[in-house]
């Protein structure tokens, strides 16, 4: 994986269903931003499967990666939230959330089974999933006249940048993206520019 990108999904997964010994275990891998998307999703597939006992999940967050979540959901200790966790550090994913309901059949399948039931459902449901990837980007803003707003879309078109949001009310106000690795080249590219206020923050209102 590039240092200044990141693989996530951008639609829920398909729902994928393992069975071992009775037991069930449906999986279905959501994309999400913040933990309120988390509970969402989990109070969806609570709705969806109102008798199963387990909703084992695990999430991570964040274009670096910095922030994750596992739970065993009544499970035995690391049993079921970490071996789902594990799959999205193997297929590298982050802005997802995985859960797999466990429908008990009434065969203990030990702690040795829960792993690998947990791991190999959380896998397969990855794999029904459209994995992207992204770019890791940061927004510069540009404050200009009126008579300077060709150069700044002329070099913005010349960059390959997308501008993400322009104001062209009383002057000309651009909010433009930029990937990471380029970012302090392409910022002194704008801030060179005489006549341009550039700013790595948002004008104040």
């Amino acid at each position: 994986m590039e240092e200044d990108a990141f693989n996530t999904i951008d639609q829920e997964s398909s729902e994928v269903l393992y069975k071992i010994k009775s037991s069930k275990f449906f999986a279905t891998v959501f994309p999400v931003k913040t933990e309120a998307d988390v509970e969402v999703a989990i109070n969806k597939l609570r709705k969806k499967h109102h008798k199963a006992r387990h909703f084992c999940y695990a999430w991570q967050l964040g274009q670096h990666y910095e922030h994750y979540r596992a739970n065993d959901d009544g499970e035995p200790s690391n049993s079921a939230g970490m071996p789902i966790y594990g799959q999205l550090q193997a297929f590298e994913l982050t802005n997802a959330l995985i859960v797999v309901v466990r429908y008990f059949g009434g065969t203990k399948l030990g702690v040795g089974g829960l792993i690998s039931a947990y791991k190999l459902t959380a896998k397969m449901a990855i794999e029904e999933s459209q994995i992207s990837k992204k770019l890791i980007t940061k927004p510069i803003y540009v404050n200009c006249n009126y008579d300077m707003m060709d150069q700044v879309m002329r070099l913005a078109n010349d960059l390959n940048l997308k501008i993400i949001s322009q104001n062209l009310e009383l002057d000309c106000n651009f909010e433009i993206e930029i990937r990471e690795n380029k970012y302090a080249e392409y910022f002194d590219r704008f801030d060179q520019i005489y006549g341009l206020e550039v700013s790595k923050k948002p004008p104040e209102n």
